[in-house]
């Protein structure tokens, strides 16, 4: 069930901090393009895949609603795959495993530990 069928999400000055719940609800997010990066991974967001892309200045905000308000279609597709992307951060084991790999990258590259070489072969690529 959902309240609101679109949902605006907005940067400040930093993240957008509603953006994670907006693409796991049933509403269909409209932001402009994102300009800051978290664990969310916002860059690997795609435009009119993941969310409706808006001008800086919603300039076209009616017009993209508008749209949307005749293609339902296209518009749950994009909600579809918004709430798949979210759920590539529900698998608490591998969150941790990144959360592992990110500290042990860290230690090496600051000099801490020795990096073993088939680990960081993996980390590496």
């Amino acid at each position: 069930q959902r309240r609101c069928r679109y949902i605006i999400s907005l940067e400040g000055n930093d993240v957008a901090t509603n953006l994670k719940w907006v693409m796991s609800s049933n509403s269909l997010c409209l932001m402009p393009p994102p300009t800051y990066e978290t664990w969310f991974a916002e860059s690997e967001l795609v435009a009119g895949v993941h969310y409706v892309p808006l001008e800086p200045d919603f300039t076209d905000l009616a017009e993209r609603v508008q749209y949307l308000e005749l293609h339902p279609t296209e518009a749950e597709r994009i909600v579809a795959a918004a709430n798949a992307y979210c759920r590539k951060f529900a698998d608490k084991r591998a969150e941790q495993a990144i959360c592992l790999l990110v500290l042990y990258k860290y230690f090496v590259l600051s000099g801490q530990i020795e990096p073993d070489p088939e680990v960081w072969r993996f980390i590496s690529g």
